[in-house]
């Protein structure tokens, strides 16, 4: 078994020439998409339908975008990112309808093994990531190999999500937790306690 074949199957893999050559390709199309006109929309959302492995309709990312492979990722529809978003896409990451990030969120499916002479070894590993429908991450939200955020779910700024978050809750921290349940209530408010103003609940409701 060769060392993708390794990294695909999410065992210890080590980054040969082989892997090189995968995130060389990568890394040019970083290179075109973080030094491409950033008020370019139509080209910016061709060139992410051009490296990410799926993309669903009305998906942007703002640049810059960093990445290890791109093809390991998978975007449903309504996607965005905000500036500075960095996904190591060593395993697949899979994000589901309607995801916000904000700025400076990363997502991680790489690691090291813990003890020294192991690590030293060069081996690595990847192990992948999964984020439900309506899902919001703040800014700053790191999400650590092997997560899985539940649907309707919202990641408070500066989290460091090391377990699964489960459906339909507010969590926040570090290490990231559950803050309380999303309720029916909170459909009102825009932020804390500052109500939707008339035109805008009707447009809500439609």
């Amino acid at each position: 078994m060769n060392n993708q074949e390794r990294r695909d199957l999410e065992l210890p893999y080590i980054a040969d020439a082989e892997v090189f050559e995968e995130m060389k390709v990568a890394r040019r199309h970083m290179q075109i998409y973080n030094t491409t006109d950033r008020s370019d929309f139509e080209t910016l959302t061709k060139l992410v339908r051009g490296f990410l492995g799926k993309s669903g309709n009305n998906v942007f990312i703002n640049p810059p975008f960093y990445f290890d492979y791109g093809k390991h990722i998978e975007v449903g529809d309504n996607f965005f990112a905000n500036y500075n978003c960095t996904i190591l896409d060593v395993a697949k990451v899979k994000i589901g309808n309607n995801v916000m990030f904000a700025p400076n969120v990363a997502i991680y499916t790489a690691g090291h093994p813990l003890h020294p002479e192991a690590r030293n070894s060069g081996y690595e590993y990847g192990i992948s990531v999964t984020i439900g429908d309506n899902v919001w991450l703040g800014g700053n939200v790191v999400v650590t190999p092997g997560i899985k955020i539940g649907n309707n779910v919202v990641i408070g700024a500066g989290s460091v999500v090391t377990k699964d978050i489960p459906d339909n809750v507010v969590a926040a921290g570090n290490p990231c937790k559950v803050i309380r349940e999303i309720t029916e209530e909170d459909k009102k408010y825009y932020y804390k306690d500052r109500v939707f103003d008339e035109e805008s609940w009707t447009k809500i409701n439609g």
